[in-house]
């Protein structure tokens, strides 16, 4: 199994004790280093390195915090990706998130960054991982126009307009999510599991209420889509770990 989107870094002092404990489960992470408040991607960096190998490193710049217009740290954060383009699989997480955005100054500021990473990650000819809520459409429609390659971590939109994105190459994220939200279990429904990546976002969207999320949890979220599809466990694994190893272009040990 591959947890295809998470941030270990965000478990600190139980960082060790997570990487163990998931290798013993797991293929690889995808650990998805974006700036975003008081996690500076050149500090994740250094927390992970260690395990890197095993996690597999992005890097990107929240939307969350792309709405503070903070352009001394874009610049800061592009410098960083461009020292380490040779060791990430992918620009990101990066996007636009209109639900934490309510102002047309947040906004903009949030479309302007976005726009300037998109650029980058073409540049260096690496695929984006995407962080799309509330604008979910915008985002296909920037990434189409620019023909880079995506992926649409924890997605909550629109049947329709996930199977336009899966129609046109990109791939989907099905968190653990899948067990509690609606919306998710509609595009599982919808989408064949070859347009999907399977991600836990440790350690948010747990599916135990009131427990921090764990990357080896991402088998709940397989064996929850194994259920929607009426399909093996183990098919849906396989199809999973064959999709996140072909997008991030993944070299396994």
């Amino acid at each position: 199994m591959i947890d295809a989107h998470a941030h270990v870094e965000m478990f600190k002092k139980e960082i060790p004790a997570i990487v163990e404990e998931s290798q013993k489960h797991l293929d690889a992470i995808v650990d998805s280093i974006t700036e975003y408040r008081k996690f500076h991607v050149w500090k994740s960096w250094e927390l992970l390195k260690p395990y890197f190998g095993f996690i597999f490193p992005t890097l990107g710049f929240a939307p969350n915090e792309a709405r503070r217009g903070n352009w001394e740290k874009v610049r800061r954060v592009k410098g960083f990706i461009i020292e380490h383009k040779d060791e990430i699989v992918a620009v990101g997480e990066i996007g636009l998130d209109y639900h934490y955005a309510k102002t047309e100054e947040e906004r903009k500021n949030q479309r302007e960054i976005f726009s300037h990473f998109l650029e980058l990650a073409a540049e260096l000819g690496k695929p984006v991982v995407l962080h799309a809520r509330d604008a979910e459409r915008e985002v296909y429609g920037a990434i189409q126009r620019r023909g880079i390659h995506g992926y649409f971590h924890s997605y909550t939109g629109d049947v329709e307009t996930a199977k336009e994105i899966a129609e046109n190459g990109h791939f989907i994220g099905i968190s653990t999510g899948v067990a509690f939200i609606p919306e998710v279990r509609k595009v599982v429904e919808a989408l064949d599991v070859e347009n999907i990546l399977v991600e836990t976002d440790a350690p948010y969207m747990s599916p135990f209420k009131g427990e921090k999320n764990k990357p080896y949890y991402v088998k709940f979220a397989i064996e929850e889509i194994a259920k929607i599809k009426d399909m093996p466990v183990k098919e849906v694994e396989r199809t999973a770990h064959k999709n996140a190893v072909r997008f991030f272009k993944l070299n396994l040990r």
